[in-house]
């Protein structure tokens, strides 16, 4: 005598998502067991004289234990559930079962397609690469379990659908999740939900995580949320899978803007004062990220506007050449903005006018190159990561009426008239100027500050990199 329990995966709902083999258990099943709401999906394959049992909801271990009872008369019993029995389904339970009552019934278990699945390829292409299935349903496990798991998921940067987003008693979990994804991932973020999936009430809905509103979700609803690569095209959501990579002429530079992406949302976890205006934001980010030091929230000062205002300058053609005290600043400005704002960068530190000037005036290399450039482009952004000399003899050539600069980023590193180099700019007030006070400074940190003007419209998303 054969005892048997099938238990199997009916799909999320549509006749065209059954899998043969489940429709053929369905078919040699001597009794089929299962919730009351799936008996409509299967009710066309049911053979006659089949006995069904249909039970309603929080009946699961009831419908076990029938299923085992039967079983050990010799019966074929299939246990059906909706999508795939594996996941949140009755497989787990029905082998447990068998362990407790040391059963001898022989358990097959058939897979079926999960409501996430169903859900993904109705919403695009979003669950191409890493995820993690989550459920709300705090009935088994407790809460604090599923918020360590939710964040998690967020923090890394898995694909993320949500199983048992909402019901009448558990409102509010779903707007915890979207609270805690928010703190870890661009608002930007695709998000799509899909309502009673493969069934005649299905509706889709492709958002964003940061416009998504939780009202809209019902217990029969699937979320999926996106990863930092996802993107929506064409109202679809879609999760390259990295293809298209190995092909792509910026290559590294791509793996590059995501290790840059994630510094940054790191450091902006870190920062003391967040909520600072996005330009003076932008730039401190590019500080920090270039020196590791946080010490810039307390020395670097940008005046206000000043980020929005140059950015706006390069953008609009009005601002076209950045004058570097020394070529290690220069090096360090991405070529790749640069181009695309069609900006030139110039240090006259290597002119051969510079050594005869400075040896007849009896001032340094520096001093000289910024004379030089004063002459030729006194509109021009300049920008000292070296020389305190160089920042003091513009101050000089200011006051002259002889530059007019555009702006100035002030960040001469050093031990000798540093400090004082600094002060001198600070009463050019008309000037849009970021300073880094103290000794602290260095060509590298000049440069980031200048690529963060570059690159602001991509502050708002937190994207920086793309000219890495």
């Amino acid at each position: 005598m054969k005892k048997r329990i099938i238990v199997a995966g009916i799909g999320p709902g549509s006749a065209g998502d059954v899998t043969p083999a489940v429709l053929e258990a369905v078919r040699q099943a001597d009794v089929i067991i299962g919730y009351k709401y799936y008996f409509q999906f299967i009710e066309p394959y049911v053979q006659a004289g089949t006995e069904c049992v249909d039970t309603g909801m929080l009946k699961e271990k009831e419908r076990a234990r029938h299923a085992f009872e039967q079983a050990e008369q010799g019966k074929t019993v299939c246990v059906i559930s909706s999508g795939d029995a594996g996941i949140y389904g009755m497989a787990p339970l029905i082998w447990e079962m068998k362990r407790e009552r040391g059963s001898d019934v022989e358990i097959e278990v058939l897979p079926g397609i999960s409501a996430f699945q169903k859900a993904a390829s109705l919403l695009g292409a979003p669950i191409g690469h890493d995820l993690c299935i989550i459920s709300l349903s705090d009935l088994m496990t407790p809460w604090e379990t599923i918020e360590r798991r939710i964040r998690a998921a967020a923090v890394a940067d898995f694909i993320t659908a949500v199983y048992n987003p909402k019901s009448n008693g558990r409102y509010w979990q779903l707007y915890r999740l979207q609270e805690i994804f928010l703190q870890h991932r661009d608002p930007a973020t695709p998000l799509g939900f899909v309502r009673q999936a493969g069934r005649d009430e299905q509706q889709v809905t492709v958002t964003t995580l940061g416009e998504f509103d939780p009202e809209q979700v019902d217990m029969f609803t699937v979320v999926l949320i996106g990863n930092s690569q996802s993107y929506i095209h064409e109202g679809k959501f879609i999760t390259p899978r990295g293809y298209y990579r190995e092909q792509d002429n910026r290559g590294a530079k791509g793996i590059g803007q995501e290790i840059m992406i994630e510094s940054f949302r790191t450091i902006e976890k870190e920062l003391r004062n967040p909520d600072i205006p996005l330009g003076r934001k932008w730039a401190l980010l590019h500080a920090i990220h270039t020196t590791a030091d946080f010490d810039m929230e307390n020395i670097l000062q940008v005046d206000d506007g000043a980020v929005e205002t140059l950015y706006a300058g390069f953008a609009g053609g009005r601002i076209k050449t950045i004058v570097t005290d020394v070529t290690m600043a220069a090096s360090g400005i991405r070529k790749g903005a640069l181009q695309r704002l069609g900006v030139e960068v110039k240090c006259y530190l290597s002119d051969p006018r510079v050594a005869e000037m400075a040896a007849e005036k009896g001032i340094t290399r520096t001093q000289a190159g910024i004379r030089l450039a004063v002459a030729e482009h006194p509109d021009a952004l300049y920008v000292f990561g070296n020389a305190p000399t160089a920042l003091m003899e513009l101050c000089h050539q200011i006051r002259l009426q002889q530059a007019v600069p555009a702006g100035i980023v002030a960040a001469p590193v050093g031990f000798v008239h540093v400090r004082e180099s600094k002060h001198m700019v600070k009463p050019f007030r008309q000037i849009p100027k970021l300073i880094v006070e103290g000794r602290k400074g260095g060509s590298n940190l000049a440069a980031t500050l200048v690529n963060a003007i570059l690159c602001f419209n991509d502050a708002e998303q937190l994207k920086p990199g793309r000219d890495v």
